[in-house]
Formats: C-alpha cells, structure tokens, sequence
C-alpha cells in the first residue's frame, strides 16, 4: 500500500464551490478511495465553512486548498495597490484553509493564472517575496505549510522550473515554504521527470499528478515510471492528488483561467477511480522493484 496521502482536485466532481456540489464531491472522494480532496478558493465566497468542515471529518478526508491570483490583485505587479489586493486575498485563503482544517495552502501564490507580455521585473519579484515571507509567518503561527506550484510559461511569469522555485524559496527564507511539482507543468518546462524531483529534495511537499493534456492516467505520453521512481529516491512520503480538467465540469472563473476548452472526459466519478487504481498500482510497483 502507498505510504503517501493520495488526493484528487475538487474539479474532477463539481465546477463550484455551493453546499450541494462540496457535499457530492466529498462523498466521491471517499467512494473513490482517496484520503484528502484539493479545492480550488477562486470560488471561496459560496463555500459554507462549518458545513463543508464537518463533511470532512465525518469522512475522515484530509483538505488543501489551493489558488492562484487574479491580474487586478497580483502579488508580482509592480502598482502597490494591486499587490494589496493580491496580498488580501491571500490571508483570507489562508484562513479559509485554516478554517477547513488545513494545513497546507498551495498554488500559484506569487501571480495571476494566465499569460504575461513581458517579463517578471525585479521591483515585482521583490514585491512576491515582501508578500510571502508575510503570508508565511501568518501560516507558521497556525503550524501551516504553503507550497509554491511550479506552472508553466502560459500560465505565469514568475517561476516556471523547479530551479526558479528553489531560488524564490530560498529569497523567501521560510521553513514552511515547500516546492510542489506538477507532472503537467514539468512536461513543457523541464528536461525530464528525474532531474527536477532529485534537485529539490527533501523540500519537495506536495506534488500534483495529471497528464499531458490533464485528461485520464496513461492515456498520454508523460513518463510517470520516471517520476515515481524519483519520488522513492528521495523518500518523498508527502500528499501527491490527481488533478485534471475537462470542459465537462466548468469552474465560473478557474476553467477560462486554465483554457479548459477541450472535453477530455464526461464521467468524474469513473475517472477519480481510475486515477486512484493508477496511483496505487504505480506506487506499488516502484516499492516492489526496490
């Protein structure tokens, strides 16, 4: 059996956050065999706190909850009042996190989901930085891990390989600031699969598993075996969720932030199980050959 937290992205079960659609996504979670759910804070306004923690705890799930930010509350502008924006919506969701039971807030912390016309300027990195090192006390006085997700070049301007991560993390100077590599992101980005995993080591805390085009486990090209083999290497033992999108389930703000145009799968349901069997079934053959 996997020693790791195995999860899977809210997105997979419902587009929103509403009573109704958290209650059915963590009663899937479960049927699936999961041990923890992501959710996504884009939508964190109809999310009845109590409630949805309570669900949780009746089914033993663990929570993460993740974002990126928005272009008018971007942490990496350079315009003060935009950084605010971004820096606000960032506490709240690392009380929400809190406030669900968490205890890890993860995502594209540093900037907006989408792409850049130009370059991360200097006075907007330090920005980035002035911001975290922030958001990570706070977490620390709630014993909260924050992960910086490496995405890819479309997505933002500010750290797109797990060296850029390194090197933010180490500006930050933060022990409760991890890395967490995307499989996704790292097939557009980085040279391979083991590379990347060995140079971030042990401060590797979360890692997101989707294919090449974010649709079913092992119907793409990504080399998995790989990756998995790299994560026994360094005794990784943190979560690692499944996360993938289809034009399926529509998120209000989320899926025209990631370009979710193409309908990859129609069942969620059938999809988490799968994933979950796959997960499973790799992390025992990397154990068995070791």
């Amino acid at each position: 059996m996997a020693t790791n937290p195995l999860g899977v992205h809210a997105l997979v079960f419902a587009g929103g956050t509403t009573p109704d659609e958290v209650e059915a996504t963590i009663a899937e979670t479960k049927a699936a065999g999961f041990d923890l759910l992501e959710m996504s804070l884009h939508d964190a306004a109809q999310i009845d706190i109590p409630a949805a923690r309570k669900a949780l705890e009746a089914a033993g799930l663990g929570i993460v909850c993740s974002r990126g930010l928005a272009f008018d509350a971007d942490v990496s502008s350079t315009d003060l009042a935009v950084v605010e924006r971004g820096s606000a919506l960032l506490q709240s969701s690392l009380q929400i996190t809190h406030n669900l039971g968490g205890t890890h807030f993860t995502g594209a912390l540093y900037s907006a989901l989408g792409k850049y016309g130009q370059p991360l300027s200097e006075a907007g990195r330090s920005n980035v930085v002035a911001v975290l090192q922030e958001l990570a006390k706070e977490a620390s006085q709630h014993n909260m891990t924050l992960g910086l997700e490496v995405c890819n070049r479309y997505e933002t301007n500010v750290i797109n390989t797990a060296a850029d991560a390194l090197r933010l993390a180490d500006d930050i100077g933060a022990d409760n600031v991890v890395i967490h590599l995307d499989t996704y992101h790292m097939n557009i980005e980085e040279d391979d699969f083991r590379r990347p995993v060995m140079l971030v080591g042990d401060r590797l805390g979360y890692v997101h598993i989707g294919e090449n085009h974010r649709g079913y486990l092992g119907s793409g090209h990504l080399d998995f075996n790989s990756f998995f083999h790299a994560l026994a290497d360094i005794d990784y033992t943190g979560p690692i969720t499944f996360e993938s999108f289809s034009s399926a389930v529509v998120s209000p703000t989320l899926s025209n932030d990631l370009a979710i145009w193409r309908n990859l799968w129609d069942d969620g349901p059938a999809l988490a199980a799968h994933a979950y069997r796959y997960l499973v079934n790799m992390l025992g053959a990397v154990d068995a050959s070791r």
